[in-house]
């Protein structure tokens, strides 16, 4: 799994770009003891923080700070490490970026360079070296990511989870119970005369139920997760002057589109991400649907469209104050055909009745009834949401997970069940039975990183920030 480029030293700014009170600059690598005599002039007492001045080439300070020096194995990334920080301005850090380059590449007294090939990292490179030093599995890799990306506190919670481990550890309690039936079955495959009496007096067949049981518990989870990290685009459509702006200023609890009583005053999408429970919902209010010759009108109508394709839920909303109107009502169901033939099925469309402080009491159609100026009935709407998008309120303990996770999860669950069916067939199928097994144990293994391609890894840790 190993690259030529993972034996390189590496070094970045890990601390986010712009001025802070405090910056720094990160190194790991094998063999970093030159390499810090050059920039602080001392030796550094190993995971002890020491005050000291950053050195240029002449010895002159480009500031003052704390070094940290961390010994492998004793770190994040299993490397030595070398952490200096300073004050938090672009030029200062960009100067000791610099300068560990330059020292780097200076000759020591032995005649060789202090620290030979040393680079800038990769995006994602430290964390990257603590997985494939064992440091960290792929699962609480990916954790450091989300931590920092997390929108909401549940989010953040769920990711810090994650990352202590919680997750994983679900996993591979799956995996051992997994590899014990595995060396069960495939046991029998050497004594076939025994097979059938062997498998039964272990209870292979309960313990193949067991763990599709607690797979499936923990797959449930998993999709928890997935939404606490992903959340849910929901799109708002119909027709102008319906009320789609003012409801996702409503829901927003923010001016963010503009309101007029005129039509067509939303030309092109509005997105704001709000949460509901923790759960990130992504609201999108889209121009009126209509029959438009104004160029722009035109063009923000087939965005809305768009939008609407690509939606996870639609709000379909209507003006309960124009129910009286045949023409209003033949146009909603033009629109209604029309988002029937873009959506998938299994995509809902969420009937939404507006204005409610301006209509009869009695020509209340059934459905969510509410009113964006007023905020009656958000409450019903944002618990609607929630529903379609399968969050259980009141989850404790969800951890992080990503799609990905999820996916591999339900492979797993796919051997697992064409394993149960070879199972039941005893003595015929158990050549079959272990290699589903063996299948199920490959792709359990992908979520932490035991069955994993290097192209994987190039595409989860390239997303992440450099110097992380």
């Amino acid at each position: 799994m190993s690259l030529p480029r993972h034996s390189d030293p590496i070094v970045a700014i890990a601390t986010a770009p712009g001025r802070g009170a405090v910056g720094m600059v990160r190194v790991s690598g094998r063999g970093l003891h030159d390499l810090l005599l050059a920039l602080c002039g001392r030796p550094l007492k190993p995971r002890e923080a020491t005050y000291t001045a950053f050195l240029d080439a002449t010895g002159q300070a480009i500031d003052h700070g704390l070094a940290l020096y961390f010994v492998a194995p004793h770190s994040f990334t299993g490397e030595d490490i070398l952490e200096l920080q300073a004050h938090g301005g672009p030029v200062v850090l960009q100067l000791l970026l610099a300068r560990c380059l330059q020292a780097a590449a200076e000759l020591n007294a032995a005649g060789q360079p202090r620290l030979a090939h040393l680079r800038v990292a990769l995006p994602g490179e430290f964390s990257e070296r603590a997985f494939l030093n064992d440091k960290i599995d792929l699962a609480q890799a990916e954790a450091i990511a989300d931590l920092i990306d997390a929108s909401t506190e549940a989010a953040a919670r769920s990711a810090s989870r994650s990352l202590a481990g919680a997750f994983s550890q679900e996993v591979h309690q799956l995996r051992d119970a997994l590899i014990h039936l595995r060396m069960l079955v495939e046991a029998t495959l050497d004594f076939p005369e025994e097979e059938i009496d062997f498998l039964k007096k272990s209870d292979a067949q309960g313990q193949l139920s067991n763990l599709i049981l607690n797979l499936t518990a923990l797959r449930a989870r998993a999709q928890q997760g997935a939404l606490l990290r992903e959340g849910i685009k929901v799109v708002i459509a119909g027709q102008p002057n319906a009320g789609k702006s003012s409801l996702l200023n409503a829901l927003a609890g923010a001016e963010l589109a503009i309101v007029t009583a005129i039509p067509g005053t939303t030309r092109d999408k509005v997105q704001q991400t709000i949460q509901i429970e923790g759960v990130p919902v992504h609201v999108v209010d889209t121009a009126g649907l209509r029959e438009s010759e104004d160029e722009v009108e035109k063009i923000g109508i087939a965005h809305a469209w768009d939008a609407i394709a690509q939606a996870d839920a639609v709000l379909f909303l209507h003006d309960l104050t124009r129910l009286e109107q045949a023409a209003y009502r033949a146009d909603d169901d033009a629109i209604a055909r029309t988002i029937a033939e873009k959506l998938p099925r299994q995509v809902p469309v969420i009937e939404v009745w507006n204005k409610l402080d301006a209509a009869s009491a009695q020509s209340l159609p059934e459905g969510l009834n509410l009113s964006a100026k007023t905020g009656a009935g958000l409450d019903a709407l944002r618990q609607r949401l929630l529903q379609v998008a399968g969050w259980q309120s009141g989850s404790e303990g969800v951890f992080m997970a990503r799609e990905r996770h999820v996916q591999a999860l339900h492979q797993t669950q796919d051997h697992l069940q064409a394993a149960q069916v070879h199972l039941e067939a005893q003595a015929q199928a158990l050549d079959l039975l272990a290699e589903e097994l063996r299948l199920a144990q490959n792709a359990l293994g992908e979520i932490t990183g035991e069955f994993t391609s290097d192209d994987l890894l190039g595409v989860i840790f390239s997303s992440f920030c450099i110097g992380k």
